[in-house]
């Protein structure tokens, strides 16, 4: 990173940046809510659009000045409708949480019920989680996954509706390595008169991409982030179906939020433009088939899979074969040059903050190219440094071939 303003105004910080563009060039990142935007993306979301403020929507602001803004805001929400197929977009939600809670704000009351997947198995905590605005404002009844498959358990799901009727039910996760059948979720929802929000914010690039089938045919309501598998900036988005975009629109501001963020919502618009390309469409097959081959190593290492492997770019590892806490686990990967998150398993014994297993996602070593056979030996470094988490020569053998790997793989934008 050359010398910028930055390094004028505030050394310190510039100094900071160029440190994590140096461990994010240096490590393999297997985040699964993580990835690498493009130059154009990261330039967008840097650029002058940062000084505006545009309350309201196109052609409705609060404030003058906001011809060129208007165009950005279109051009984002109509490359939003053609990528997924989608009736109305709303691309102004600061990110994947309030793009829930604003779907929530749309069609649910205070003390309304939804039913949802539960944390522990795989959900996520704007899904009524306790601790969350969700579960505080919401009631939430919540369902799971089997514990001999590890996959959505629909029987359940189809019996805890016709008991309490919910107004919505909320499907989408962020620890579930498998497809999710939305039309199963469509399905239920009919019968017992609810309405379907579709969280798919780890999956919505591969959705793009064709890889994951689309909930947006059987959906009321989509939330999404925008980064993850989508590979733009950090913020959210809503698709919804004709009769509900007042209401999700009026939910997005003025139900939460004030001005959008202008910078952010043209970072989107080049995300989407990216997404449509057929060089995505690859990239999203590459995804899935990197995570497939990084399970397939890592069962012939004797790991224990939640649900035996993956359909997506995560996998869900149970580490309680292998002696060693998820904590543990992640330590020891990232001292190495390999960052990953310590994550609950289904029906784990052992503390959130503690717990049995490790998250690992496919998205950002995919964007730098790395492949199949690639996955093969990360999956030996893995399993190398699970079975001698504390031992030093392990540690170091397996960050020089780390660094010898992503030498020949550069980060892209950073």
């Amino acid at each position: 990173m050359d010398a910028t303003p930055i390094d004028a105004v505030d050394p310190e910080i510039a100094a900071l940046i160029r440190q994590e563009a140096a461990r994010q060039r240096g490590c393999l990142r297997l985040i699964a809510s993580e990835n690498y935007a493009s130059a154009a993306v990261l330039a967008a979301t840097g650029s002058c659009l940062t000084n505006k403020y545009s309350e309201g929507y196109p052609g409705r602001r609060y404030y003058g000045g906001q011809a060129v803004v208007d165009q950005v805001e279109r051009i984002a929400r109509d490359r939003a409708c053609a990528l997924f197929g989608a009736d109305h977009a709303n691309v102004q939600p600061y990110s994947g949480s309030p793009a829930n809670l604003a779907a929530y704000l749309a069609l649910l009351q205070p003390g309304d019920l939804m039913l949802s997947m539960s944390l522990p198995h795989g959900g996520h905590l704007t899904h009524g989680w306790k601790v969350t605005a969700s579960g505080t404002y919401y009631r939430a009844v919540q369902y799971g996954v089997g514990e001999e498959t590890g996959r959505i358990d629909f029987d359940q799901v189809a019996a805890l509706a016709r008991e309490h009727r919910p107004k919505l039910i909320v499907c989408g996760a962020s620890a579930y390595p498998r497809i999710i059948d939305f039309a199963r979720f469509a399905e239920i929802a009919r019968e017992v008169g609810a309405y379907l929000l579709c969280d798919i914010a780890h999956i919505a690039g591969l959705v793009a991409g064709g890889v994951h089938p689309s909930p947006v045919p059987v959906a009321d309501v989509v939330s999404t982030t925008t980064h993850k598998t989508l590979r733009g900036p950090r913020g959210g988005m809503l698709l919804c179906k004709k009769e509900h975009a007042k209401a999700i629109d009026r939910a997005v501001f003025p139900g939460l939020q004030g001005g959008p963020h202008d910078h952010t919502t043209a970072a989107i618009a080049v995300a989407l433009a990216e997404a449509a390309t057929p060089a995505f469409r690859d990239y999203a097959r590459a995804v899935v088939d990197n995570a497939q081959a990084l399970a397939e190593g890592l069962l012939g290492h004797g790991f224990d899979l939640v649900s035996g492997g993956t359909d997506n770019h995560l996998l869900l590892i149970d580490l309680t074969n292998k002696g060693v806490s998820g904590k543990q686990a992640a330590a020891a990967l990232e001292a190495a040059g390999i960052v990953c998150n310590a994550n609950s398993v289904p029906f784990d014994p052992r503390k959130p903050f503690d717990p049995s297993g490790v998250r690992l996602g496919t998205a950002a070593v995919t964007s730098r190219g790395l492949g199949t056979a690639d996955m093969r030996h990360l999956a030996d470094w893995i399993a190398a440094l699970v079975a001698a988490p504390d031992d030093e020569a392990v540690r170091d053998r397996v960050a020089a071939d780390v660094a010898d790997l992503t030498a020949k793989h550069p980060a892209p934008g950073v």
